[in-house]
Parts: structure tokens; C-alpha cells; sequence
């Protein structure tokens, strides 16, 4: 006898992937955009690298004891260890170096957001080449509706003379950082174990960002409340929670579909700047987040299939 489409045993099956495919995605973009909140919250108080350093070694030593308790697996081969290490040095250096030095220059976290998630359309355009992934029409339409809607709302503040042009500079030199972990970690760490990967990024992580504090700051830092609720929320929200949440995105997902989650992020930071330090956004900049989630929709939604 042929099983009724809503029996339990279906709707147990599906319910899985229905946490991963809705949930998820709705969690990370909330926790992902809170990242540059806690870099503003916290940059009056230390140097990018100096705060990004105190970061990860809060990090390194989470996943250090989560990896010893839980006997975690490690990597396959040095070869696979070292691929982790590229991937997590893209991220957690290149990209949040570019964020936080460009919101210490003055630009503002929603707007660091906006530019540093057009992303998605540097991953949809190189996934086919470089990960065999199909990316469709509409998905492409998708893609440049959500650029549209981005290049309203940065160029409304920019016309306000937000920012600095060294500060977008750095946002992307962040992007670039950005869509170069998604990418390589998708070809290069697919069997990447979680725990021990991440430990080994963060490591990567501190290890960098110490030397460039040391070579490039004073290392000095004010040890205010806001800077020590900035330094637990990123290290333990976003370093140890978020990232990993990442990853299994990443890994459960195409590369191109993962990245359209992040035309969401400005939308979300800068909802939440609003109240916190006063950042407004005007009609322009609405209809430009109104044109960006429209092209996540068109990104996201699957399309019909045959049966």
C-alpha cells in the first residue's frame, strides 16, 4: 500500500531538512549580522588586530577544550590540516581584518555590511568554474536584483560623505577575503572535521592577528565592560557559534545558495544599528533592501520540478 504523503513517518523525515533549509539560515543571518555590530561596540577600546587577537585566543581556547573532551577527530592528512588553514585565514584575517579596520576608519557597520556581502555574486560567478555547481537564470537574476538593491543603499551613504576611501578600500579587500574562504573551503575542506577544524582555524586566527599587532599596532587596550561584552559575544557567539554554523552550511548546501544568505545581512545590521548607534537609512536605502531580499527570495526559493 502506497504511504500517504502526510503520514508521520514523512513528515519525520522531512523535518530535518526543513530545520536546516528555514531555521538555520534565519539564525545565522540574525548572529552573522551582530558581528559588526560587536566590532563597533568594541573598536574605542583596542586596535583591529589587538581586539581580533583577544578574539581568537578566547576561541582557541573554547574549541581546545571542546576537541579534548569530546576526543574529536582530526584532520585526515597534513594536506587537509593545511587547507583548513588557508580557509580559515581567508576568513577569520583577510575578511574580518578588512571589516574591522574599515569600521575603525568610520565607516559605518551597516554600510561595511552592505559592501562586504556582495559576495554572492563573486561566488555564483566563479561556483560553476571552480566547484562544477549550476547556477540558473534565475538565480542570476536573483543575484543582480540583490546587487541593484546593495548599490542603492551604499551609494545614498556615500553620497552623505560616510566613510572614508581607504575604509571602503579595506571592505574590499574583506570581500575579496570573504568570497575566497566560501569558495575554497567548499572545493578544499569538504570533509573538514568541525570541532578540530575550527580549532586549527582560530589558531591560524590568533597566530596571524597577534603578528600583525605587533607589527603594525601598540597593542594597547582599555579594559571598559563594553569592550569585554564585545570580546565574549564575538569570540563565543560568532567565532565559535556562528562560524561553525557556517561550515555546515556550506557543506550541506551549494556554495552559491550559502552565499545568497548574506543579501540579507545588511538589511538585518543595519535594523539593529538603527537603535544602537544611531545609523539611519532613508527611502532609497529601504527600496534597496526591499530589491535585495527580493533577489535572496529568487536565489533561495527551489524552482518546480518534474515529477
Amino acid at each position: 500500500m502506497t504511504q500517504p504523503a502526510s503520514s508521520p513517518v514523512t513528515s519525520a523525515n522531512n523535518a530535518p531538512g526543513l530545520f536546516w533549509g528555514v531555521a538555520m539560515p534565519v539564525v545565522f543571518v540574525f548572529l552573522w549580522s551582530t558581528g559588526f555590530l560587536g566590532a563597533k561596540y568594541g573598536l574605542p577600546y583596542a586596535e583591529p588586530m589587538t581586539f581580533l587577537f583577544i578574539r581568537y585566543g578566547l576561541a582557541v581556547l573554547v574549541f581546545l577544550v571542546v576537541v579534548v573532551v569530546t576526543r574529536a577527530p582530526w584532520p585526515g592528512s597534513w594536506k587537509e590540516a593545511a587547507h583548513i588553514s588557508v580557509s580559515g585565514f581567508l576568513l577569520q584575517v583577510v575578511y574580518l581584518g578588512g571589516v574591522f579596520y574599515a569600521i575603525a576608519l568610520g565607516v559605518e557597520a551597516g554600510v561595511t555590511a552592505l559592501i562586504v556581502n556582495l559576495q554572492p555574486l563573486i561566488v555564483a560567478a566563479l561556483a560553476g568554474a571552480l566547484l562544477g555547481e549550476r547556477v540558473s537564470a534565475r538565480q542570476w537574476s536573483g543575484l543582480a536584483l540583490g546587487i541593484i538593491g546593495v548599490a542603492l543603499v551604499v551609494w545614498q551613504k556615500l553620497a552623505a560623505g560616510i566613510g572614508t576611501p581607504l575604509g571602503v578600500g579595506l571592505t574590499v579587500v574583506g570581500l575579496a577575503g570573504f568570497a575566497g574562504a566560501t569558495l575554497y573551503q567548499k572545493r578544499n575542506c569538504a570533509d573538514m572535521p568541525l570541532r578540530s577544524g575550527n580549532l586549527i582555524q582560530a589558531t591560524v586566527a590568533a597566530v596571524s592577528t597577534g603578528l600583525f599587532a605587533l607589527a603594525l599596532e601598540t597593542g594597547a587596550v582599555t579594559w571598559s565592560t563594553e569592550f569585554v561584552l564585545a570580546v565574549v559575544w564575538l569570540a563565543l557567539v560568532l567565532s565559535v557559534g556562528t562560524f561553525t554554523l557556517l561550515w555546515m552550511l556550506i557543506l550541506r548546501g551549494a556554495a552559491s545558495r550559502v552565499a545568497s544568505y548574506f543579501f540579507l545581512v545588511p538589511a538585518v545590521t543595519a535594523l539593529i544599528a538603527w537603535p544602537m548607534f544611531g545609523e539611519t537609512f532613508g527611502p532609497i536605502a529601504l527600496a534597496g533592501m526591499a530589491l535585495t531580499m527580493a533577489g535572496v527570495a529568487l536565489v533561495n526559493i527551489p524552482a518546480r520540478r518534474k515529477a
